[in-house]
């Protein structure tokens, strides 16, 4: 990459974190307090998502969470018009869980949650 050209995607990025207000995005998002025995790393975050992390749990399942903040990639809030920022555990029950941007004890919950599923399924049929 040449110094242009690497000035020139420094400029693109700049527009970006402009345009989404990334510096009042970092005022919003809480504090976090993980447990002592998850393994956390935090990876780019891809696809329109303002944070992405992974979590190893003890027993060795992988969660993938990320925050949105504009309804990019999923809706969260009462009206569709009016994103509201949330979080996204995946998996979560066998499916996805979303919480609140505010609610971190709902998040660390649905991370610690190492069901998949079909328990929940089973008690609904008896």
């Amino acid at each position: 990459m040449t110094h242009d050209e690497a000035v020139d995607e420094k400029l693109k990025r700049y527009h970006i974190e402009n345009e989404q207000d990334w510096k009042g995005e970092s005022v919003r998002i809480p504090w976090l307090h993980f447990r002592s025995n998850w393994q956390v790393r935090v990876i780019p975050p891809f696809a329109d998502a303002v944070i992405r992390f992974q979590v190893i749990l003890p027993s060795g399942t992988l969660k993938s969470i990320y925050m949105d903040s504009r309804n990019s990639l999923g809706f969260w809030g009462a009206d569709i018009n009016t994103p509201e920022p949330y979080w996204e555990v995946y998996p979560y029950k066998g499916d996805v869980g979303r919480c609140d941007l505010a609610d971190t004890i709902m998040l660390m919950e649905m991370i610690q949650d190492d069901t998949n599923g079909e328990d929940d399924d089973e008690r609904k049929e008896t």
